[in-house]
C-alpha cells in the first residue's frame, strides 16, 4: 500500500473536496488504485490532450497580450478562485463574475475561448478595458459602418451599456461581450479579414487617389435638353462603393441627390424579368446592341426594340410592369423594389424633373407612337399613360451612397448586402448584367466592354452604375457629359480602376503581373480566402488557431521544432490531429 504525506494546504482542502470535487483533473481513476495498476497506465494518462502536448514541449510562448489569468482554466491548485463558493458562504449572483454553465463546460472540455473573448483581446491589446471609440474605429477600418442594419442590435446595446457605466466610455470584457454577442459572427468575419476585400483601408486609399485624379479633369457639358438637369454644377463629383459583404467607402459629393435617368433602365428590366421571366419579357424586347443613338426611332428585323437599354426598349419594358395597375400603384411598386435594393437608404422623387421631362419629351412621344403603330406593346396598353410612368421612373432620385448599394445588390446575385434580403431572382440579375455589359453605355458600349470589361449603365444626369460581379457595386456621378452622353469623370475613373485592379472580366486571376488584386490579403499575395458564411464553431477555431489574431512569434533558431501551441498558435487545423 502506497503512503502519501499530505501537506498542510492539502489537508485544509480535503474537507471541502466532497462539496467541490476537482473535476477534469483525474480522468482515469484506475491509474491510482494500486501500484500495479498505476504502472500499467500510459505516461500522463490523467492529462487532457492539450495538457499532454504542452507537457511534451509542443508549444511556444503565449502572447504577451493575454492577461496573467489566461487561460481561465489555469489557476494555482490551492488558490481560492474568483467566484468560488465556500461551504459557509452563500452563492453570489454577480453577472460580471459568474460564467454560464455552457461556457464553463466548453472551456474545460474544448479549451477554446469564446468568440467574444477573442474579439475583445484582439482589440484590447493587453488592456483590461477598452474605450468604446477604439472598438468603433477598429470596426470602421474593416469597412463596416455603425449604421449598418445588420449591426443594429450591437450598436443599440452599446449605447445602453455605455449609459450604465460610471464614465460612459470604457468597456471591460463582460460589458463588451454583452454588446457584441448578438452580431458576433459578422464581427468575427470582419476582424478576421474574411470579407471580399480583406485590406479595406488600403483599397479605400487607392480609390481616393483615383477620385482625385479624375477630379482634376475638365471638359464635357452638363445636359441641357432637360431644363432641370442644366441647373447642376459641373464641379460636382462623387464616388461611392459597397462590397457584397457590406463594406462601404464614399468620397466627394456623395449625399447630393440626383435623378437616375437612364440608370433606372437596367433596374426596371430586372424587375420585369423577376416578375415575368426571361421568355415573356423578350417576346417584346430584343437582346442586341443597336449601333445607333439611344433615342433613335428604329426597331430590329422582328419589329422589336433592340434591347431594354435604349429608349424604345425601356418604354416597352415599362409597359410590362404591373400591367393592370394604375400608375400610382406601379410607381409605388417600383420604388419599393428600389428601396429594398438600396437597403432602405435614400430613394426619392423629383417632381420638377418629371414635369420638365414631360414638357420636353417630344422625341419619346414620337418613339411611343411608333411603337404603338408597330404593335410593340402588350395588348390593352395605354401608350400615353406608359410614357408618364416612364418619365416618373427617370425622375427617381438617389444619392451616390444609396445607388452603390443597388449596384452591390446586382453584384451579390440579387441579395442586398446590408440587409441580407433576397430582392431579385438570379435569372433577372444574370440577364441584367449581360445586357449592361453589351448595351449599357450608349454608343460607347463596345469601347467600354473592351477597355473596362464590366457591366455598367450611364445616365444623362451624370451617373454611371458600375458592377464588379461577386465583388462590389459602384456609383460614380459627375454632371459634365462627353459627346456620347457619358460622364467624363466617371469614364476616366472606371478606366483607371481597371488599370490598377484586376477587375476586368477577362483579367486572368492566376497569372496577372502588373495589377493589384484587392480580393487577396496584401493585394498581391495568393492565399485561400473563404467567401461563404461560416458557422459559429468554424469561426471559433479560426479565431483561436490562426496566427493573424495573435502577434506571430518568431520561429525558433532551430528549425527542427515547428510545432505550435494547441490552444492558441496552431498554424493549420490539421496539426490538431
Amino acid at each position: 500500500m502506497l503512503q502519501f504525506r499530505l501537506s498542510t494546504a492539502l489537508k485544509k482542502l480535503l474537507p471541502t473536496s466532497r462539496e467541490r470535487p476537482l473535476t477534469g483533473i483525474v480522468r482515469h481513476k484506475g491509474c491510482f488504485s494500486s501500484s500495479s495498476s498505476r504502472s500499467s497506465c500510459p505516461p500522463h494518462a490523467h492529462l487532457t490532450p492539450a495538457l499532454r502536448s504542452l507537457r511534451a514541449g509542443e508549444h511556444r510562448a503565449l502572447p504577451r497580450a493575454l492577461p496573467r489569468t489566461w487561460p481561465p482554466w489555469r489557476r494555482p491548485l490551492c488558490t481560492k478562485t474568483e467566484g468560488a463558493i465556500e461551504p459557509s458562504e452563500p452563492a453570489k449572483k454577480d453577472e460580471t463574475v459568474q460564467e454560464t454553465t455552457a461556457e464553463d463546460k466548453r472551456r474545460k472540455a474544448g479549451i477554446l475561448p469564446s468568440l467574444e473573448d477573442l474579439l475583445f483581446y484582439t482589440i484590447a491589446e493587453g488592456q483590461e478595458r477598452i474605450p468604446a471609440h477604439k472598438f468603433i474605429t477598429a470596426l470602421k477600418a474593416t469597412g463596416l459602418r455603425t449604421g449598418d442594419p445588420r449591426l443594429k442590435e450591437c450598436m443599440d446595446m452599446l449605447k445602453v451599456t455605455l449609459k450604465s457605466t460610471s464614465d460612459g466610455v470604457m468597456l471591460d470584457r463582460h460589458l463588451f461581450k454583452k454588446c457584441v454577442q448578438s452580431n458576433i459572427v459578422l464581427l468575427t468575419q470582419a476582424f478576421r479579414k474574411k470579407f471580399v476585400i480583406p485590406d479595406f483601408m488600403s483599397f479605400a486609399a487607392h480609390i481616393d487617389k483615383l477620385y482625385d485624379k479624375a477630379k482634376n479633369m475638365s471638359g464635357g457639358q452638363v445636359a441641357d435638353y432637360i431644363p432641370q438637369l442644366a441647373k447642376f454644377s459641373p464641379d460636382l463629383w462623387a464616388v461611392s462603393l459597397c462590397t457584397v459583404d457590406g463594406q462601404r467607402h464614399t468620397v466627394g459629393d456623395t449625399k447630393v441627390p440626383f435623378c437616375l435617368q437612364s440608370c433606372v433602365k437596367p433596374l426596371k428590366y430586372a424587375i420585369a424579368v423577376h416578375d415575368h421571366g426571361t421568355e415573356y419579357v423578350h417576346r417584346f424586347i430584343g437582346k442586341e446592341p443597336s449601333g445607333l443613338r439611344f433615342n433613335k426611332l428604329f426597331l430590329d428585323e422582328d419589329d422589336k426594340p433592340h434591347n431594354p437599354m435604349v429608349n424604345a426598349g425601356a418604354i416597352v419594358c415599362t409597359s410590362l410592369i404591373k400591367q393592370r395597375a394604375s400608375n400610382a400603384e406601379k410607381f409605388d411598386y417600383v420604388v419599393n423594389f428600389l428601396n429594398k435594393m438600396a437597403g432602405n437608404e435614400y430613394v426619392g422623387f423629383s417632381n420638377a424633373t418629371f414635369q420638365s421631362e414631360r414638357e420636353s419629351g417630344d422625341r419619346n412621344f414620337a418613339i411611343g407612337y411608333y411603337l404603338k403603330e408597330k404593335k410593340c406593346f402588350p395588348e390593352g396598353t395605354d401608350m400615353t399613360s406608359i410614357l408618364d410612368f416612364y418619365f416618373q421612373l427617370c425622375s427617381i432620385e438617389v444619392t451616390c451612397e444609396s445607388a452603390s448599394v443597388m449596384a452591390a445588390t446586382l453584384a451579390n446575385g440579387g441579395f442586398c448586402p446590408i440587409t441580407g434580403e433576397r430582392v431579385l431572382s438570379p435569372e433577372s440579375v444574370r440577364n441584367t448584367l449581360s445586357l449592361m455589359h453589351s448595351c449599357g453605355m450608349y454608343d460607347f458600349s463596345g469601347q467600354f466592354a473592351f477597355h473596362v470589361g464590366l457591366p455598367a449603365k450611364s445616365g444623362v444626369a451624370g451617373g454611371i452604375l458600375l458592377v464588379v460581379p461577386n465583388v462590389m457595386g459602384i456609383m460614380c456621378w459627375s454632371p459634365p457629359l462627353d459627346k456620347l452622353g457619358n460622364s467624363v469623370r466617371g469614364i476616366q475613373f472606371c478606366q483607371d480602376l481597371v488599370s490598377l485592379f484586376n477587375f476586368h472580366n477577362y483579367d486572368n486571376l492566376r497569372h496577372f503581373a502588373k495589377k493589384l488584386d484587392p480580393r487577396r490579403e496584401g493585394g498581391d499575395q495568393r492565399q485561400h480566402i473563404s467567401f461563404g458564411p461560416m458557422d459559429y464553431e468554424s469561426l471559433q477555431q479560426e479565431l483561436a488557431l490562426k496566427d493573424t489574431l495573435w502577434k506571430k512569434v518568431s520561429p525558433t533558431e532551430s528549425n527542427e521544432d515547428s510545432s505550435t501551441t494547441v490552444v492558441y498558435r496552431m498554424e493549420s487545423l490539421e496539426e490538431c490531429y
